[in-house]
């Protein structure tokens, strides 16, 4: 299996909210003329690259990587990371793993210090970002706005 990590286009939207319906299955899905008016926001948004892996030419995964300057760290930026998703019949076949090396990379070719990223309270989902080479080091907080 061939696996390409590049960066998404519009083309790439319908494959994008299958995999964010894996991700939150919970979600009603977004209708069309809503996601292409959020992604238009998204791809233009500076310092914002959502990552999409292909495996044999099919959107296999996505992770969405947003880049904040930053005054401290000698003014070195920080890649946040969120809305990691492989589809189910893709994982556990490296396709999560490219994606991460690439977000890596990109912050890597930023100038960054440091990449960064919650996880879900999930032991295969924190061995997989271990395996990845990240470190849990800090607690997570948020709040949910409605």
């Amino acid at each position: 299996m061939k696996i390409t990590v590049r960066a998404a286009v519009e083309a790439d939207l319908v494959g994008l909210l299958a995999l964010y319906g894996e991700l939150n299955p919970e979600d009603a899905p977004l209708p069309r003329a809503s996601a292409e008016a959020v992604w238009a926001a998204i791809s233009g948004q500076q310092g914002r690259t959502v990552l999409v892996a292909e495996a044999d030419g099919i959107v296999a995964g996505t992770a969405d990587c947003v880049l904040m300057p930053n005054l401290t760290r000698g003014g070195r930026a920080i890649l946040f990371v969120e809305n990691v998703v492989v589809a189910g019949c893709f994982q556990r076949r490296g396709v999560g793993r490219q994606l991460m090396e690439a977000a890596v990379r990109l912050g890597e070719s930023a100038g960054c210090y440091k990449v960064q990223l919650l996880a879900a309270d999930d032991e295969y989902v924190h061995s997989f970002y271990r395996a990845c080479g990240f470190e849990a080091l800090a607690q997570g907080f948020r709040r949910y706005v409605e």
